[in-house]
C-alpha cells in the first residue's frame, strides 16, 4: 500500500467550548485534489491552519511526506514544499503581478523581504515569476499593479505565489470565493491545469467546482470526519446529505448533474 503524502492522526483542537477538530484521521494520496467540504462553522479552515502550521493541534499528531510535521513551524513546513492560500487574498496591491510573484521566488530562496530593492531588479528571480504567470495564464498582466487586476485575476496571482514556491503539496482555503461564473470556471481550468503534478487540499463552498476537480471529499460537521470517499460515493451518501440541508442538498443535485 502507497504511504499517503499527508496524515492525520486523532488531530484535535478547541477554543474554549467550542470544538473545532474532533479526533479527525485523514488520509491525503500523493497527486490528488482532495476537497474538504462542509458546513459554516465546520473546522475546515481551522483543519487547513493546523496542516499548514499556523495552529498548533491540541492532541494527535500531522505527518507530511513521511515525517512528522505536527511541532515545526510555517516556514520549516514550506521548505519542506508545503504552500497555502488563503480565504482573503495576500498580495502586495502596489506591487506588479510579476513583482508580487518575484517576492515568493525570493522567499523560497531563503531570503527576506528587506532585499526587495534587489529583487526588482534581479532577473534570477524575475524570469522564473515570469513563467509561473505564463503558466497560470496572467503573462499579459505581468507589468500590471495587483490592485489593478480583478477579484479572479488576483485569486490566480496569489495562486501564482503559491506555485512559486515550488510545494508539492497546495492548501487552497476557498480559493473561488467572490468569483462569478466566469472567473471561478477560470480557476477551475487553472487547477485542472496542474492536477496530478503537486497534491492539493481543497477548501470550497463552490459544489459544481468541487465535483469538477475533486478526486476524493471528505465532509466535515462539528470538526468531525463523518465520510470520505469519491465525488460519486459522497453525492449519495445519506449522512451527507442530511448534513447538507435545504440549498445545500439542491448544491449537491446540481453538480451533480452538471459533471455527469
Amino acid at each position: 500500500m502507497v504511504e499517503p503524502v499527508l496524515r492525520m492522526e486523532g488531530l484535535c483542537k478547541s477554543f474554549g467550548s467550542l470544538i473545532a477538530t474532533d479526533d479527525l484521521h485523514l488520509d491525503i494520496a500523493q497527486g490528488e485534489i482532495h476537497a474538504i467540504i462542509g458546513p459554516n462553522g465546520a473546522g475546515k479552515t481551522t483543519l487547513v491552519a493546523q496542516i499548514s502550521g499556523e495552529l498548533r493541534p491540541d492532541r494527535g499528531r500531522i505527518s507530511f511526506a513521511g515525517r512528522e510535521i505536527t511541532r515545526l513551524s510555517v516556514a520549516a513546513r514550506s521548505a519542506l514544499g508545503l504552500a497555502r492560500s488563503f480565504q482573503i487574498t495576500s498580495i502586495f496591491p502596489d506591487f506588479t503581478a510579476l513583482d508580487n510573484v518575484a517576492l515568493a521566488v525570493q522567499a523560497h530562496a531563503g531570503h527576506s523581504f528587506r532585499f526587495w530593492r534587489p529583487a526588482h531588479g534581479d532577473a534570477a528571480l524575475r524570469q522564473p515569476a515570469g513563467e509561473v504567470l505564463e503558466r497560470i495564464g496572467l503573462g499579459a498582466r505581468a507589468n500590471e499593479p495587483a490592485a489593478n487586476l480583478s477579484h479572479g485575476e488576483q485569486r490566480q496571482l496569489e495562486i501564482a505565489m503559491a506555485l512559486a514556491t515550488e510545494p508539492s503539496l497546495l492548501l487552497l482555503d476557498e480559493p473561488m470565493a467572490g468569483m462569478g461564473r466566469d472567473e471561478s470556471a477560470r480557476m477551475v481550468a487553472l487547477l485542472q491545469s496542474v492536477k496530478g503534478r503537486l497534491t492539493i487540499v481543497l477548501i470550497e463552498h463552490d459544489m459544481d467546482a468541487v465535483f469538477a476537480l475533486a478526486d476524493r471529499i471528505t465532509v466535515l460537521v462539528y470538526g468531525r470526519a463523518i465520510a470520505t470517499g469519491r465525488p460519486e460515493e459522497i453525492r449519495a451518501n445519506a449522512a451527507v446529505r442530511a448534513a447538507y440541508l435545504g440549498t445545500e442538498n439542491a448544491s449537491l443535485d446540481s453538480a451533480a448533474d452538471a459533471n455527469a
